[in-house]
């Protein structure tokens, strides 16, 4: 079948990126969906720093790609060995496919799934298989989903089954934003009531991860941004201080707030200066959780000696460490209760032709989750 879809053919475009177009709307072929695999109409997808990062060339992708992977749909075709979903269901996209075998899998940690990663890597599906094309050849998987487009051909283990009444627009923010923010917090992290808790950088995933450790119970919660704007809706969404991470007294200020230094620090920013940051606020004993994703040439260095005389931890945190079946549940079951509102998370919605000037306001820090309707 042929529907349109935004392709990205080069990276390393320059903003703002309504001028240099790097994505182009164009039409492309679907194949029909093979082994294990579902044919999904597209209805919501957000914009995410992970697909800014491919643009801007901070995350090496194989070349064509059609991008998005944050997105929520409907079923309406699938292949053979799919027999748990039905046409019409509504279903949450998630970035990393678990094959269910490999060791991580086995031990209860699909987001370290060797084969999805693997796939994610080379722009195939779990299967291995592309199922993109146009007239110049086959375009590369964005990590399973290749969600900005009218359709997407995705494994049945890159989805989520979902509530029918949810809306399509708050859907599309658990496969990403909510699932890594709030899974850093409560998986990673392990957060407990009581606790201070830092927050470093309030993109979508910074805010999910706010409003998990309010969940959680923290005492104090620190929010820290360069933005006046993110300061003030974390102020909103249940921060108790917020602190201007472009003041350079910010570490001094945040240690001076919490006498010596928070509990939990997570880093959500993918920058090393942001992790650098985290790990100043954290205090003796205490814990730094890194979600964000760097260039991969990127450096954070620290004195061993902290970790040791300190006991100190360092923790990295994929998608949340999250097992998306039960932790997307979880999430929508909160939001449900009004205890995670991450609708507050939704900067606007705009039509897929419209998607270069969303990623302008994304990169300059306009936005924190914009919605695109294909």
């Amino acid at each position: 079948m042929k529907c349109l879809g935004a392709v990205l053919r080069n990276m390393g475009a320059a903003p703002p990126f309504s001028a240099s177009k790097p994505l182009s709307i164009e039409w492309v072929e679907l194949d029909a969906p093979g082994p294990g695999e579902v044919l999904v109409r597209i209805h919501a997808a957000g914009l995410c720093h992970s697909d800014l990062s491919v643009i801007e060339g901070k995350r090496p992708r194989p070349m064509p790609m059609l991008l998005g992977h944050e997105a929520a749909g409907e079923v309406c075709e699938f292949g053979p060995g799919v027999e748990d979903l039905q046409i019409g269901e509504r279903v949450v996209l998630v970035f990393m496919p678990s094959c269910g075998h490999c060791p991580p899998c086995a031990e209860g940690r699909p987001a370290l799934c060797e084969p999805g990663a693997a796939a994610n890597g080379a722009g195939t599906l779990l299967g291995g298989k592309r199922r993109i094309s146009n007239r110049d050849g086959s375009l590369n998987h964005h990590l399973g989903c290749s969600a900005f487009s009218e359709y997407a051909v995705v494994s049945r283990r890159s989805l989520v089954k979902v509530d029918s009444t949810l809306s399509y627009e708050d859907a599309a923010l658990f496969g990403c934003a909510v699932l890594t923010g709030f899974g850093a917090v409560v998986n990673t992290a392990s957060i407990r009531a009581g606790q201070s808790v830092a927050i470093v950088g309030l993109g979508g995933v910074g805010l999910a991860a706010l409003l998990a450790a309010r969940c959680a119970g923290a005492q104090r919660i620190v929010a820290i941004d360069r933005m006046t704007s993110k300061l003030d809706l974390a102020g909103q969404l249940g921060a108790t201080e917020v602190v201007d991470a472009s003041d350079p007294d910010c570490a001094e200020q945040v240690r001076g707030l919490t006498s010596g230094g928070v509990d939990h620090a997570i880093e959500t920013a993918g920058a090393v200066a942001a992790l650098e940051l985290a790990f100043k606020v954290t205090r003796r004993g205490g814990t730094t959780t890194t979600a964000g994703l760097p260039a991969p040439d990127q450096v954070f260095r620290l004195p061993p000696v902290n970790l040791v005389a300190e006991e100190r931890t360092l923790k990295g945190s994929y998608i949340g460490t999250a097992v998306p079946q039960r932790d997307i549940a979880r999430c929508i079951s909160l939001f449900r209760q009004g205890r995670l509102p991450v609708d507050r998370l939704r900067s606007g919605i705009l039509p897929l032709a419209e998607i270069n000037e969303g990623f302008d306001r994304l990169h300059f820090g306009e936005a924190v989750r914009i919605i695109v309707k294909p």
